[in-house]
């Protein structure tokens, strides 16, 4: 979410809402708009809860918990990604 413990908002997305792994992405609402439902092949059903400097146009930020885990992920392209609901 761009902040770190302690500051005002930290785990709070662009949304309002708390950042939960297996829920939160990170888009450019200009594409997909803030709070809707996609689904990403091979990853599963995300909402639309934040967005980013660095997320423009057709990117996603997955939100993960742990480092480490994100780190493992990578930066990964190719997946096809599904507007379920706006």
């Amino acid at each position: 979410t761009g902040k770190r413990p302690g500051d005002p908002g930290y785990g709070i997305t662009a949304s309002g809402a708390k950042v939960k792994e297996g829920i939160t992405i990170a888009v450019d609402p200009q594409v997909i708009p803030m709070g809707a439902t996609v689904y990403i092949e091979g990853i599963g059903y995300r909402i639309a809860q934040d967005k980013g400097s660095a997320i423009k146009g057709h990117r996603i930020d997955l939100y993960m918990e742990k480092l480490e885990d994100a780190l493992a992920f990578g930066r990964q392209s190719g997946y096809m990604v599904y507007l379920v609901e706006e």
